[in-house]
């Protein structure tokens, strides 16, 4: 099984839009037995809670399931216990590197997209600009599952 982590701050926005949108990925890539999908926040301020409204309903309006994400924070144990973990931003990896060091790969989502269009994914919860925030996430997550079917054959 292969195990993938997406980090951001609070783990309301970005990371469980991209928790959402990699599950129903790999649902249409058939690929639920070989690949599990979390997400959580450097931050503890939200944990228990459901996505923000502003993921709740652009996830929605792409006929995407957020149903039973709730948010948690980043364990000692995620950088073991996961192969991939990707981070939103350059200081959510900075965050996750000071938890100590991991046994698979941490960094950016942008790390999967090789034109380098875009380096930080923003966060909606400040800018409000929630589809901006979707385009960047559907892009990276198909980009990744692109990746992590070449990287293990599947």
């Amino acid at each position: 099984m292969i195990h993938v982590l997406f980090v951001c701050l609070g783990n309301i926005c970005r990371s469980p839009m991209a928790e959402a949108v990699f599950r129903e990925i790999v649902k249409r890539e058939g690929l639920q037995e070989k690949v599990q999908v979390d997400s959580a926040g450097t931050g503890h301020w939200h944990v228990g809670a459901v996505p923000h409204r502003g993921t709740r309903n652009i996830l929605g309006e792409n006929s995407i399931s957020f149903e039973g994400i709730r948010a948690r924070q980043v364990e000692t144990n995620d950088l073991t216990k996961f192969d991939y973990i990707i981070a939103m931003d350059s200081k959510n990896v900075a965050d996750l590197k000071k938890l100590g060091a991991g046994s698979g790969y941490i960094g950016r989502l942008s790390d999967f997209v090789p034109d380098g269009s875009w380096e930080d994914v923003p966060d909606p919860y400040f800018t409000g600009n929630f589809q901006e925030v979707y385009g960047l996430v559907a892009d990276g997550c198909e980009r990744l599952i692109t990746f992590i079917r070449n990287e293990h054959g599947i």
